[in-house]
């Protein structure tokens, strides 16, 4: 059974007692939260909750088994957002696994992802003690940014128990423009050339099959119209494009649907990378289901094969990912040995935050 404390000196006595411990949300990433022989889950769903909250401040602290469905209602009702649009809303992920998984979602591309949104954290390290690092204000004192290193840990540096994080104003209106092209060299152009313009987008995703720029517009309900009629003239109506406008519940059912990164059978798997690798990437990707967003600066995609040939065909691109859910094709025996691919990004640095803060590998995904 799942230890389940519900107090930050439950998490403190769990973590001492605990030989190996991989801290759980809301599971909607299994590949990061599955344990490894010898393991015990930390079920932080217990902590769940609103703790601080002034939207005149535009600061959030909740605890970090506080599910994002619950923070996203709280935040609407007072007109805000979380900028950085985390996936897996609607199946119940948690403030604290987003964190440490480091995901962000196409709406990142106005104005950044996880880590320039959270100010503060309170975690427990490896030795049971509680440690505070940022605050609830943009500038914090010099010295380690814990809050950011938090992101993308996996729980290795500790578990996670509480977060502050600032919100944005959310946006009056939205309307979502998306154009067809022939091919992809022409769509990745016009993602280079759109990047780059003055135009600003809430999203700005590329499809590959057929490829396909989806553009996300948001502001004041009267600016919308010539705004999109302004886009359009800079795209200066490409030949051999089909294009559509979604608005209204239809648009915002749409990007509901896209977070929820359900794509049926396979590895789902996240790829940072550079616009300028992509159509390199391309030629050796087989067909299938991806979506390259924030400009292509982040992939999500969609593998039916074997991980370990994701992972040589990462490395030849000199590219690393990580597996958040799923499993190869069926037809594929397979067990997933690591959730990273591709590139080892390990560095001494890291190595030591980590012998820092949890000296025993209390959290160590390693055998």
């Amino acid at each position: 059974m799942p230890l389940r404390p519900t107090n930050l000196d439950e998490v403190r006595e769990a973590v001492k007692a605990t030989p190996k411990l991989l801290p759980r949300g809301g599971r909607t990433k299994a590949a990061l939260s599955t344990p490894r022989e010898g393991q015990a889950v930390l079920d932080m769903t217990g902590l769940s909750g609103v703790l601080e909250y002034d939207p005149a401040e535009y600061v959030l602290v909740a605890l970090a088994g506080t599910p994002l469905a619950e923070v996203e209602a709280l935040l609407a009702r007072h007109g805000q957002y979380l900028p950085f649009d985390p996936p897996f809303v609607e199946q119940g992920a948690t403030l604290g696994g987003t964190v440490a998984a480091g995901l962000s979602g196409p709406m990142r591309q106005r104005y950044g992802g996880v880590r320039d949104f959270i100010l503060g954290v309170q975690f427990v390290d490896g030795e049971g003690n509680a440690v505070r690092g940022g605050g609830k204000v943009v500038k914090n004192a010099a010295g380690f940014d814990l809050p950011k290193l938090m992101v993308g840990s996996r729980g290795q540096l500790g578990v996670l128990v509480e977060l502050a994080f600032k919100v944005f104003p959310s946006p009056r209106a939205t309307a979502t423009f998306k154009v067809t092209f022939d091919r992809l060299e022409p769509a990745l152009e016009a993602m280079h050339k759109l990047a780059s313009s003055p135009v600003e987008f809430y999203a700005l995703d590329l499809e590959t099959n057929p490829a396909t720029l989806t553009l996300r517009l948001g502001g004041q309900p009267e600016a919308l119209p010539p705004r999109l009629e302004r886009l359009r003239a800079f795209l200066d109506h490409p030949p051999d494009t089909h294009t559509l406008l979604m608005e209204g519940e239809r648009e915002r059912g749409y990007w509901r649907f896209v977070g929820r990164l359900e794509w049926g059978h396979g590895y789902l798997v996240k790829v940072p990378l550079q616009p300028g690798k992509i159509a390199a990437l391309e030629r050796d990707l087989p067909p299938g289901i991806r979506r390259y967003v924030a400009a292509g600066n982040l992939l999500y995609l969609n593998w039916l094969d074997a991980a370990e040939k994701l992972d040589s065909l990462l490395k030849a691109h000199g590219l690393c990912g990580i597996v958040l859910r799923g499993d190869a094709h069926p037809a594929v025996k397979e067990t997933l040995k690591s959730p990273l691919l591709g590139i080892d990004l390990e560095h001494s640095f890291a190595r030591r935050v980590r012998a820092a803060l949890d000296p025993t590998r209390r959290f160590s995904l390693d055998p």
